[in-house]
């Protein structure tokens, strides 16, 4: 009977290890839209580390989707992304349209636009987004753009992609 124990307990440890282990990722898609002349972007987090990061900012708790979130979190979120999220479109820099963000779950979408892109020769983003306060934190940016799908994997080491057409 002691063996079985063991055997189970054995058994187990692994088990709980992989269940608790937490993942630090964001996703970015970049579609670049030829009839609508603009890059659209799709930017994915985890809630619980965003909300993280900006009340550790802000020395704030901001109640992120939750009935007490603060009315102005947008506005949170616009200016961390700003800092932290950054694209040249043919070399040069480019500023985007906040569109909006959803929370589904546990993630939060945001929503971006650059509009009056009618030719991409290049594209560069630097993503540091988390990356101060996660040192496991990867951002994965996925770009879909004449008729070419990239992907890279940035890390605290390597904060910028570029793709050159």
């Amino acid at each position: 009977m002691k063996f079985k124990k063991y055997l189970t307990l054995l058994l187990l440890i692994p088990l709980f290890a992989f269940t608790l282990h937490k993942y630090y990722i964001s996703l970015c898609e970049i579609e670049h839209n030829k009839a609508q002349k603009s890059l659209q972007i799709t930017l994915g987090l985890f809630i619980d580390d965003i909300e993280f990061t900006l009340n550790k900012n802000h020395k704030t708790s901001l109640n992120i989707a939750t009935k007490k979130e603060v009315k102005n979190i947008d506005e949170y979120y616009l200016n961390y992304l700003i800092e932290h999220f950054k694209i040249k479109v043919n070399s040069e820099p480019k500023g985007y349209e906040y569109i909006g963000k959803e929370y589904d779950n546990d993630i939060v979408r945001f929503y971006l636009e650059i509009a009056d892109i009618k030719e991409l020769n290049s594209i560069e983003v630097t993503n540091t987004i988390l990356f101060r306060d996660f040192e496991d934190q990867q951002n994965i940016i996925k770009i879909k753009a004449n008729n070419k799908n990239k992907t890279f994997y940035l890390t605290p080491n390597n904060v910028k992609g570029f793709l050159n057409y």
